[in-house]
Parts: C-alpha cells; sequence; structure tokens
C-alpha cells in the first residue's frame, strides 16, 4: 500500500515536473520571440531611417544634379554668342593696319611658332596663321610648284638692320643720303611699319627663281599663290598699281594673313588692305 501511494507520489511529481518544464520553455521560447519582434522593429526603424537619409541624399544629389544642368544650358545658350564675339574681335586683330602712316601699335606682342621646317626653312610666324601658311605651302608644292619661304616674322631690330642697308645701297646707286631713307622706305619698311614684325606677313619665292622683283609674278608658284592665297587667309598685300594707296612697291611675293573670312572679301572685291578697311567704316 506504501509502495503504491509512493508510486503515485512520484507519478505526480514528474508530471508536475514535466509541466513545469514545458512551462518554462514556453516562457522562453516567449520571451524569445517578444525579443526579436523588439530586434526586428528596432531594426526596421533603423533600415527606415537610413533609407530616409538616403533617399534625402538622393533628392539633394538630384537636386544639385538639376542646378548644374540648368547651369550647364544657360551656358550653352550664351556660349554661341560669347564665341562669335570673340571670333569677331579676333578676326578684327587680324586686320589691324600697319604701312607707313600706320606704325605697329605700342607694346604689340604676339604669339611665335616656328614654321617651315619641313620644308627646308625655319622662321616664325603669329600661331594664329602658322597651320594655314604650312598647309598653303604644302598644297602649292602638291601642285607641282616650287615655293620657298624666304622671310616671315622680324624684330625691331632685324628690320632696322634691313632698313639701314637698304639706305646704303640707294646712296651707292646715286641717291643722296637726304633722300636715301625715303627711296629705301619704298621697297623696305622702316623699322615699326613694318607687317612682318606683325608675325602675319610671309615673303613666299619661286625656288627656280630667286630674285626679289616683278619676275616673281610669272613663276608658276606664284600664280598659283596670287589664285590660292585667300583660301587660307592670305593676301597679296602690295598688288600692282597700288603703291600710292599702300606707300610700297610692287610686291608679288608678300602675303599678308587676315583670316580666310576677310581673305575672301578682299580678293573678290579686288582691293587693297587699306581700301578694304575704308570700305569697313564707311558701312
Amino acid at each position: 500500500m506504501v509502495k503504491t501511494k509512493a508510486k503515485i507520489f512520484l507519478g505526480v511529481v514528474v508530471t508536475l515536473g514535466l509541466m513545469l518544464g514545458v512551462m518554462i520553455q514556453v516562457l522562453l521560447l516567449a520571451r524569445s520571440e517578444r525579443e526579436g519582434r523588439l530586434q526586428g522593429e528596432a531594426l526596421a526603424r533603423a533600415m527606415s531611417a537610413a533609407a530616409v537619409t538616403a533617399f534625402d541624399d538622393r533628392a539633394q544629389q538630384l537636386a544639385r544634379l538639376r542646378e548644374r544642368w540648368a547651369e550647364q544650358q544657360a551656358a550653352l545658350t550664351e556660349e554661341p554668342a560669347m564665341r562669335a564675339e570673340q571670333r569677331a574681335q579676333e578676326q578684327a586683330e587680324l586686320l589691324i593696319l600697319v604701312n607707313p602712316w600706320n606704325p605697329l601699335p605700342e607694346g604689340y606682342t604676339v604669339e611665335l611658332r616656328q614654321v617651315g621646317r619641313e620644308f627646308g626653312t625655319d622662321y616664325r610666324m603669329d600661331e594664329r596663321c602658322a597651320d594655314e601658311l604650312e598647309q598653303m605651302i604644302f598644297d602649292c608644292r602638291e601642285a607641282g610648284n616650287h615655293p620657298w619661304i624666304c622671310s616671315a616674322y622680324r624684330t625691331q631690330q632685324y628690320q632696322q638692320n634691313l632698313f639701314d642697308n637698304k639706305v646704303l645701297r640707294v646712296i651707292l646707286e646715286g641717291n643722296s643720303p637726304e633722300e636715301a631713307p625715303a627711296v629705301a622706305a619704298m621697297a623696305v619698311a622702316v623699322p615699326g611699319t613694318s607687317e612682318h614684325q606683325l608675325g602675319l606677313a610671309v615673303d613666299i619665292i619661286d625656288e627656280l627663281y630667286t630674285n626679289l622683283d616683278e619676275g616673281q609674278e610669272s613663276t608658276s608658284t606664284q600664280r598659283w599663290l596670287m589664285e590660292n592665297c585667300w583660301r587660307y587667309g592670305f593676301i597679296l598685300r602690295y598688288p600692282v598699281g597700288a603703291t600710292e594707296i599702300t606707300g610700297i612697291i610692287y610686291e608679288p611675293w608678300h602675303y599678308r594673313y587676315v583670316g580666310e573670312r576677310y581673305a575672301e572679301e578682299i580678293s573678290a572685291l579686288g582691293v587693297t588692305l587699306e581700301e578694304y578697311l575704308a570700305m569697313r567704316r564707311g558701312r
């Protein structure tokens, strides 16, 4: 009897222990789920905050991009007008007049570049016309001619040496020392009034005829250059019969860069640079 009661008591204790274990497991599971839920909610809040921050950053970035795009569009709208104004100014500078009555502007400077190396010469020209000059020489040679650059940019001192030498030769030819400078100036510009000092003028001769005289006009080189130089932005600066206008004798070897637009107009009109500028002022 006693044993039976003991067994019953033991069974109750075991049952209660099992039930207690189950309850503890249920409580632990519920706690774990609650903590998991809380952690999930915290993570969700953190992710939401991060998403909001990222969204705000993206929105700000997009706003900056829109502002930048608007600025670029405005610049693109204004740029053509600005470029046109700049081109007009640069082209106007190419028309600068230098002759016996119009010396180089005080403080005039020029950016120079070497030209002609591939053709066996080594001169310098204004960098704005260096490429055009070399292309013109190349095309002239391709057409079967023999162009040769014999003078380009000159410094003040070099021009002075040339002028002094010309004055001496004029005197030796029989002119008086008083008359010699004026006579010399018709062939060699007085220092400070030479287009060569601009860096925009070049003397080109025919390799098969190297004299600097009117015989140059009969060479195939000069005939080609006179007909085509405007295509490269050059003009024959001192044409025949224009000495009273230019102050310089006829030089069928002296070419001046004025830019393609003006060279085409001057060539079509058949006028000197002096006459063209006078026409422009009258517009």
